[in-house]
């Protein structure tokens, strides 16, 4: 076995007038690639900090191998005394060579030239990240690495750390990322720290099994204590057995826009009155807007419904936050109309958070924030007390006259999210609503997106978050030009690339050297109406490999219900959970390709 590069030994740490954790072992080998996983507030950051050997233990011992170079990734950097971007990527005396800095900041999208003192929260961070990946770490702690990126970005960043040739642990919400770059999860839950074996895409298995054995055990105590351990140790672990009638819905409303986006559809819904019952919210025509010359949307025509689950996904500065601005009424066209319903009553959730500030120098409690101080609270129509309400957004109720200047912020986050999910709207706008939410509260989003009644406009980088929650993706390039795709992220990528492969074939077409035969029979046109022969071909096979997945998964989950297996015979264990895995990943694939099938045989008919 490799030599172990860093150990924590019965490790304990107190914050306040009491243990964070306690007798907490770790061993982190040079290649380990580790997920940290754990609600907000649980001492994920703190673990890293002590780990970087950046606070000192209460109790307990820290080794590491010698001269072993570890790097934290941090949350918010501080810039105080430089300048620009590039001076705090450059200070110390181990500053890496220009030319890798430049490297990274250029995949990266960070301007090192950026005054620091007016840089954002997002170019703070992708800074802080060049600087972290230039240094060439032993050892490389990533604490939300993917905040702030985009995918283009967070593809590459995957591609450095799939070819990296040291270790690395992270903190990350971003399923995709985790699930490809991952071989160990550790789970830091109420102060204990459990690993297991398997990459990400084993975890949700695996956590369940330990919480259904915490529950068992649990149910040898009182009624009150059991019922309150049940909502400890499972959170929303119990919903994930509704993400299937979640994206079997998913698939129906895809299906349904995708009928409506051809034929005579749109002539009808575009003539649907404005009232109680409006199902075009807003109707965007030939829209185009400039700033300074550059053009930043120019004829976008895009029909947002009643229901839509829209996501906006583009390059950094690609004009995402400008079409949001346009389709609200903030910005005007430069050329193009559009145009709004009179009952349109939006809701933005403010990525700042403003609504949590102090007034008048007094900080809010969270009463404050979710009931004015009050006790009760209306939401959708139906009235709520707090505490209850709070649960269903897995707060504790004894948070309730709390500071909301104490929460981390992932819990300001979910809060925020709580709060503004009690506002009557019929759309709802969030701008990378995932940011700094633990895999819990992701959960828990998409199913109360799911319950909402209006329609979402969502801002996000996060794939498979696009994948479980939207309906239709909108794509900006950053050159003006934009693409509508029914459907999550998956499809817009399956479009892209046969986009790219036409256009790739075309060119080579058309640098062919052309030759003349008169007498060669005339091409044969290809059918109108239908499927090639290998797509109909692949969609008649299709729920035969999904009916023979699905019983491969029963199969794997009666062999893992065994609580007993993991400590009899791990190997099997991490084996038959590995396997598992990658049949879930099979399946979604195969689901996937299904609809998007379906839905092309649809249209042809």
């Amino acid at each position: 076995m490799p030599e172990p590069i860093l150990t924590l030994e019965n490790a304990g740490l107190r914050q306040g007038g009491s243990w964070l954790f306690r007798g907490l072992d770790l061993t982190i080998d040079a290649r380990d690639r580790l997920a940290l996983i754990g609600r907000n507030g649980v001492g994920k950051t703190t673990l890293l900090k002590l780990i970087a050997g950046e606070i000192e233990l209460d109790e307990g011992r820290r080794a590491v191998s010698p001269a072993l170079r570890i790097v934290r990734l941090e949350q918010d950097p501080d810039l105080a005394g430089f300048a620009t971007l590039g001076d705090y990527v450059r200070a110390g005396d181990n500053s890496p060579a220009d030319h890798l800095l430049d490297s990274v900041a250029s995949r990266l999208g960070a301007d090192l030239d950026r005054d620091a003192s007016t840089a954002s929260g997002g170019e703070r961070r992708r800074a802080a990240l060049v600087r972290a990946l230039a240094e060439q770490p032993d050892l490389l702690l990533l604490d939300e690495p993917t905040n702030h990126l985009d995918i283009a970005a967070i593809e590459w960043l995957e591609n450095w750390l799939d070819r990296f040739n040291g270790g690395f642990l992270s903190i990350s919400h971003d399923r995709t990322f985790l699930t490809r770059l991952t071989k160990n999860c550790l789970w830091l839950d109420r102060g204990t720290l459990r690993r297991a074996e398997v990459g990400f895409g084993g975890f949700e298995e695996w956590s369940d099994r330990v919480a259904a054995e915490e529950a068992k055990n649990a149910s040898k105590l009182d009624t009150k204590l059991r019922a309150e351990e049940h909502w400890l140790l499972r959170g929303v672990t119990a919903r994930r057995s509704r993400n299937e009638g979640r994206l079997a819905k998913l698939i129906e409303l895809r299906a349904e826009r995708k009928a409506m986006t051809t034929g005579d559809a749109v002539a009808k819904i575009a003539t649907t009155a404005d009232d109680g019952k409006t199902k075009v919210l807003i109707d965007a025509q030939h829209a185009a807007i400039a700033f300074d010359g550059r053009p930043i949307l120019r004829d976008l025509s895009l029909r947002i419904r009643r229901g839509d689950r829209i996501g906006i996904i583009g390059p950094n500065g690609a004009g995402k936050s400008t079409l949001i601005r346009l389709l609200l009424g903030q910005l005007q066209p430069d050329s193009g109309v559009i145009k709004r319903a009179k009952t349109l009553n939006p809701t933005v959730i403010d990525q700042r958070r403003q609504r949590l500030d102090a007034e008048n120098g007094v900080g809010k409690t969270v009463r404050d924030v979710l009931a004015d101080g009050g006790e009760w609270l209306e939401v959708g129509g139906v009235r709520k007390h707090i505490a209850g309400y709070l649960k269903e957004f897995l707060f504790d109720p004894s948070v309730i006259d709390a500071p909301v200047d104490g929460f981390s912020g992932g819990e300001r986050s979910r809060l925020l999210l709580a709060r503004e999910f009690a506002t009557p709207s019929n759309l709802l706008v969030l701008d990378e609503p995932t940011n700094d939410l633990d895999m819990e509260t992701l959960d828990l989003l998409e199913e109360v997106l799911e319950g909402y009644a209006g329609t979402v406009l969502l801002v996000s980088h996060d794939r498979a978050f696009l994948d479980r929650v939207v309906t239709m993706v909108v794509a900006l390039d950053g050159e003006g030009n934009s693409e509508t795709v029914v459907g999550g992220w998956s499809d817009w990528a399956a479009f892209a690339r046969d986009k790219m492969a036409a256009a790739r074939s075309a060119a080579r077409d058309a640098n062919r050297p052309k030759t003349s035969n008169a007498n060669a029979p005339a091409s044969p046109r290809k059918a109108a109406g239908k499927l090639s022969y290998n797509d109909a071909r692949e969609l008649a096979d299709l729920p035969k490999k999904i009916e023979l997945l699905t019983a491969a998964i029963s199969r794997h989950e009666a062999v893992l219900a065994d609580p007993a297996l993991y400590a009899r015979d791990n190997k099997r264990f991490v084996a038959v959970s590995a396997e598992l895995a990658r049949v879930r990943a099979d399946l979604a694939a195969a689901e996937t390709r299904w609809l998007a099938l379906a839905e092309k045989e649809a249209a042809l008919s």
